[in-house]
């Protein structure tokens, strides 16, 4: 069965971005595998807003082939986009209702694993809900204060089971745990 898997960068001080949205401080080092989990993965989670900023982003011309090759790898997976809006869209299938019921749906159709990638109010709700199956918590060497934090608003604690630790070279430290059994 497929795993969904909340796979994010957070800063030491715990926010998923900067009070205005911001993400300049996420660092992309060649020694995270970042394409190893891509090929780990066939299925994309988005919320809208999420989704409608970067589920279909196109990098420019002077953008390195790395990252052309990260996005082109983005955007071949299949796409869910959890919204309240009824919209078509080529590219992504949108989800109204039952969340947890679509989930464990997409969950049994086998294949890869899936990233849950965001936004913030679409991971609350994953987490609420306990549809996580794997936190994959990328801490940054960054303290910024101020802005959106991962763990907000929670209905009951957590418990989580540590399984790995990843530290890169730039100082960004990879932590994946399961919910605790």
């Amino acid at each position: 069965m497929k795993k969904v898997i909340l796979n994010l960068a957070v800063t030491l001080d715990g926010f998923i971005e900067g009070p205005n949205g911001e993400i300049d401080w996420c660092i992309m080092d060649d020694d995270m595998d970042f394409g190893g989990f891509m090929k780990s993965i066939d299925t994309i989670f988005y919320g809208r807003v999420s989704y409608d900023a970067w589920g279909n982003f196109q990098p420019d011309a002077s953008t390195i082939p790395a990252e052309r090759e990260m996005w082109e790898g983005i955007h071949s997976k299949k796409k869910f986009v959890f919204s309240h809006q009824h919209r078509q869209d080529d590219k992504a299938t949108f989800i109204h209702s039952d969340i947890a019921g679509k989930v464990a749906e997409i969950k049994l159709q086998g294949g890869k694993d899936i990233w849950l990638y965001g936004g913030a109010s679409l991971i609350k709700t994953f987490i609420n809900e306990g549809l996580i199956d794997i936190y994959k918590v990328s801490v940054h060497p960054v303290v910024l204060g101020t802005g959106k934090p991962l763990f907000e608003d929670l209905k009951e604690r957590i418990n989580l089971q540590l399984t790995a630790t990843d530290v890169f070279r730039s100082g960004v430290v990879q932590l994946t745990y399961e919910p605790a059994k």
